[in-house]
């Protein structure tokens, strides 16, 4: 069965869980590798720094630069190849703003949590960059989707690389998934990494 006729069974209500549901599980995932992975959670920890100059610099300004060029996708790219299968459309238009905040945060908090803090700091910049770009599963029979989900992935990675801080990288993320999915809430179009 095709996707989008799989999203036009489920009810908004069910869609929000199913999405719910994955982001706490990649957090749980997260948080339980972590156990294994650092002796202590406090060296985990280690990753999250509130160092307002650096987030600015290495989370917003990237965040602002993502969306200027899905902007710019979104302007000169047909919109058939930025069709994600309706699955965006139908979640962010059906949220209120305050849900599509609580909602992209947790995917913020919990992706990055997951392939920055934990594959990224294990296995490497390349390789979790890679993962989080195939886990995105359904842009990948859409070239345009999938190739800027990459270039994301690497940039967001490349911004961990560079500073070790978690936060930068989750406020990235955030700025990314908000203000698009707002953007779809208010116009019904373009689409995010979540």
């Amino acid at each position: 069965m095709k996707q989008s006729e799989m999203i036009k069974q489920l009810s908004d209500q069910e869609l929000k869980k199913s999405l719910l549901l994955t982001q706490l599980s990649l957090l749980i995932l997260a948080i339980s590798i972590s156990i294994v992975v650092f002796d202590r959670l406090s060296d985990w920890l280690l990753q999250i720094r509130w160092n307002s100059e650096e987030i600015f610099y290495y989370g917003v300004i990237p965040g602002i630069i993502i969306i200027l060029f899905n902007i710019l996708l979104y302007l000169v790219v047909p919109k058939k190849y930025l069709n994600d299968g309706g699955i965006n459309k139908r979640l962010f238009t059906s949220m209120s703003p305050i849900e599509i905040l609580y909602f992209t945060l947790l995917i913020a908090i919990a992706e990055e949590a997951l392939f920055r803090g934990v594959l990224q700091y294990t296995v490497g910049y390349i390789i979790a960059s890679l993962i989080f770009a195939f886990v995105h599963i359904r842009y990948l029979k859409k070239p345009v989707l999938f190739l800027s989900v990459v270039l994301v992935s690497f940039y967001l990675g490349y911004i961990y690389k560079l500073t070790g801080n978690l936060l930068t990288v989750m406020t990235a993320h955030f700025l990314v998934d908000f203000l698009l999915g707002l953007f779809i809430h208010y116009k019904g179009e373009v689409y995010v990494y979540e």
